[in-house]
């Protein structure tokens, strides 16, 4: 049996072709992002809705559309398959019919990033990769280093040197050669571009090789499948680097090819932090590219990325949808934490929370109505950044407690 229906890679941009076989990163042409392209309807005969009952319960039971083509090069994990939560007292707070928590938490290394480094990393050893690189505000770069540790492949980070510690220790802790920067992600991003072809390390940044988003797509599978192929009416995402946000969009474009899904989509909202929110800006002044974003400040690491390459692909996928982008502060983020954490139970990331900080302003904007269902993606767990929520219990004995 196929198990991918991989193809051929194609920018997303000039539109040109390429040989998925052969080790690319961004397009050779212009410079901008490549997708991987797959035969659906090969992939059709044996990925079908009820073909999914009965397959493995990670991300991988998409596997004829992600790109690897032997199964014994998948460094699986358990990723994938997050729980897609209704919260019921938030949709009551809020007036909304339904609000979804989709816990990305829950995945490997607490956050989404292993999705898509557990498809880039596991493709690239499969093209025969030995060492790979990445500059990370954390998050990413902990999975990267558990994937490469899966696999036998050297990784190397380098990260803000403020990045929180638990993510430095994540990434000493899986073997990789990891170092901080006196600077912003662009920063770190600059000195391994440099570096890394003369070390002969692959460059896994942010949508500068083309299998992350494939990872990171099976999110809007799981969003289809767990409910019955009935899409919600918005979905509210973080948009750091932006891979989930445009992975989700693709995913939808692959469901409709392979009739599981028509042609109505979730309106699509980029949430950014107001200290660094490029994408928002942008999309207000009507651009299709984000001027870098000065003096980029939050508590969100995740959401600290001055400049995107995919910024193009992120702001066709908001407008197309009907959707839009906005931002909030720190402030409304931390609190967000606290209401998510006391209302459903669950910890989110301050990246996360972001989601439920911005559903207030959407209300406002009437992008969100009291008939809509509302998915918010929780890209992480916030057990990641417990230096953000500090306590201080009161110390008693048995019989004072009350």
């Amino acid at each position: 049996m196929m198990f991918s229906s991989l193809t051929h890679l194609e920018c997303t941009a000039c539109h040109e072709r390429f040989d998925a076989d052969q080790l690319l990163g961004v397009c050779p042409a212009c410079g901008k992002v490549l997708y991987a392209r797959y035969d659906l309807d090969a992939a059709a005969a044996t990925l079908t809705r009820d073909s999914l009952r009965g397959r493995r319960p990670d991300m991988w039971r998409y596997h004829e559309v992600l790109p690897v083509r032997d199964p014994s090069n998948v460094l699986s994990l358990g990723e994938g398959m997050t729980p897609l939560l209704d919260a019921l007292r938030l949709a009551r707070r809020y007036g909304l019919r339904a609000l979804l928590l989709k816990d990305e938490g829950k995945n490997p290394t607490g956050t989404f990033k292993a999705r898509g480094l557990c498809a880039a990393v596991s493709r690239a050893r499969e093209l025969g990769v030995r060492a790979i690189s990445m500059p990370t505000a954390g998050n990413a770069g902990a999975a990267l280093a558990a994937y490469a540790a899966r696999g036998g492949i050297d990784a190397y980070t380098v990260m803000p040197q403020d990045t929180p510690a638990i993510n430095q220790a994540e990434c000493a802790i899986y073997g990789a050669h990891a170092y901080s920067i006196n600077g912003l992600i662009n920063d770190a991003g600059r000195a391994l571009r440099d570096l890394a072809p003369q070390r002969g390390w692959f460059d896994m940044s942010t949508l500068r090789e083309p299998y992350r988003v494939e990872g990171k797509k099976t999110m809007g599978y799981e969003i289809a499948e767990a409910l019955d192929w009935d899409l919600p009416d918005v979905i509210v995402y973080p948009a750091g680097g932006g891979t989930g946000l445009v992975g989700i969009w693709k995913a939808f474009e692959e469901m409709e090819a392979l009739g599981w899904i028509g042609k109505r989509r979730p309106r699509m909202v980029a949430v950014q932090a107001a200290g660094c929110a490029p994408i928002v800006r942008a999309y207000l002044e009507g651009k299709s590219h984000a001027e870098p974003f000065e003096n980029a400040h939050t508590v969100a690491s995740g959401l600290r990325v001055p400049v995107a390459i995919g910024d193009y692909l992120m702001l066709q996928a908001v407008r197309d949808s009907g959707g839009t982008a906005l931002s909030v502060t720190d402030d409304e983020m931390l609190a967000a934490m606290r209401e998510m954490a006391s209302a459903e139970g669950v910890f989110a990331a301050p990246e996360a929370a972001a989601t439920l900080a911005s559903l207030p302003k959407l209300i406002d904007l009437g992008t969100v109505t009291p008939k809509d269902s509302v998915l918010l993606l929780l890209t992480g767990a916030g057990m990641k950044y417990t230096d953000l929520v500090p306590v201080s219990l009161p110390t008693v004995d048995s019989a004072a407690l009350p």
